[in-house]
């Protein structure tokens, strides 16, 4: 109220140019705050490590409605532990195994039962019966990326969708792919959307995978084709994985109408993990090594050779440019001090701010510090394009050692308490 109080004091023209500026500044704020605000996320259900089979389908008639509808619990947890290949044994002993059994879809009258049921059996008491099958070793994380792509579009977690709901809500205990699955609020829309899928950059890559704590990317992606409207839907399901966008398998899926997608997407989950699964085996599901190279020290004794060795080449390099000046009598160089010991292996973790004007410059600059001889590990924990990133660096040596050795990289270092500011 003061700033427009205020406002009549100003010249006609620096009025119309004040509020011009406010007017961008409210509208710039609110299309920020557009960008994470709505009705995004949809949480991810607990994986249980119980053994969950489902998409049985049973047809059975009986004395009464709930007879018949016991009769096809029955057939149904038969058919789920055939297709586990369990031994054969009785009514009871199968009872005892079963958690629960979940009702995907049913239609119960007329003393007839038909149903889509999922069985889940107890992986403690069934794996005495399975053995090595309920004891296969699982993948790494791997962070999960479903796109959706219909009408010339593609979307993963701009707003809610089918395809997002039917990973949230797949039951993945039983899979040996360990799926990060984001929930697809807050900030997720900005950091995991389908233009993430095209990039190559490994230091892109590297900061969303510490976001999740995963240490690859699964990508399937549904392309959802309408006949017309009401009719059909064709869904094209492929399945591709890694920073390169490699291909795996792909299928195809058919739902009559519209109503039918929800169903045809938990049908392609279940063709998904399958898929995964088969490509785990066949070792393709190995995390690429180009990700996550953090953390990995070299011996004390090699930094001191390679120490000693440069300063060697530098003393060399030295001699040679004071004799191809013509300089009377040579002087020799001052030797360049080798890191003792305690040098070399005392170590800390500091702060360093670098101005990122656009993403070249992040990744430059972050393979830059990686790449300075003594820093041991380099993660981001703020990221600004357009401003100002935050790294968290894992240095042998003190902060004093760590401007230089940063300022022998080309950067321009600001030095503060703890903490540094790099440019170039």
């Amino acid at each position: 109220m003061a700033l427009i109080a205020s406002l009549p004091t100003l010249s006609t023209r620096s009025t119309i140019a004040l509020l011009a500026v406010l007017a961008a500044v409210g509208i710039g704020l609110g299309l920020a705050t557009a960008q994470v605000d709505g009705e995004r996320g949809i949480p991810v259900v607990t994986a249980s490590s119980d053994i969950d089979v489902g998409g049985i389908k049973v047809d059975v008639r009986g004395d009464s409605d709930e007879d018949a509808r016991q009769k096809g619990w029955q057939i149904a947890q038969r058919e789920a532990w055939a297709k586990l290949g369990g031994p054969a044994i009785s009514d009871g002993q199968l009872q005892s195994l079963v958690s629960a059994v979940v009702i995907e879809q049913e239609q119960l009258g007329g003393k007839r039962y038909i149903a889509t049921l999922g069985v889940i059996f107890d992986r403690q008491r069934a794996g005495a019966y399975l053995g090595g099958r309920a004891q296969q070793s699982r993948s790494a994380p791997m962070l999960l990326i479903p796109v959706t792509i219909s009408g010339g579009s593609a979307m993963v977690y701009e707003q809610r969708n089918p395809w997002q709901r039917a990973w949230a809500e797949y039951q993945s205990g039983s899979s040996r792919i360990d799926f990060v699955r984001p929930s697809g609020a807050g900030s997720d829309s900005l950091l995991v959307n389908y233009g993430q899928t095209g990039r190559r950059s490994r230091a892109w890559w590297n900061t969303i995978l510490d976001q999740f704590n995963a240490a690859d990317i699964l990508v399937p992606i549904a392309r959802l084709d309408y006949q017309y409207p009401g009719g059909p839907v064709r869904g094209t399901f492929t399945a591709r994985y890694g920073p390169d966008n490699t291909y795996l398998d792909s299928f195809t899926l058919i739902a009559q109408t519209p109503d039918e997608i929800p169903a045809m997407m938990t049908q392609a989950v279940t063709r998904f993990d399958g898929v995964f699964e088969t490509a785990l085996a066949e070792g393709k599901l190995r995390p690429d090594p180009t990700l996550n190279q953090r953390g990995i020290d070299a011996d004390p004794i090699l930094q001191r050779l390679i120490a000693a060795g440069r300063a060697a080449l530098a003393n060399e390099r030295a001699a040679e440019e004071a004799a191809a000046a013509g300089e009377g009598e040579a002087t020799a160089p001052t030797p360049t001090p080798v890191p003792t010991t305690s040098q070399v292996t005392a170590s800390g973790t500091y702060v360093v701010q670098f101005v990122t004007p656009d993403a070249g410059a992040f990744d430059a600059t972050l393979s830059g510090v990686r790449a300075t001889p003594g820093v041991r590990a380099a993660a981001t924990t703020s990221v600004g394009i357009g401003g100002t990133s935050v790294m968290q660096v894992s240095y042998s040596g003190s902060l004093d050692q760590l401007a230089g050795a940063l300022r022998a990289r080309g950067f321009t270092v600001t030095q503060g308490s703890n903490a540094l500011r790099i440019s170039r």
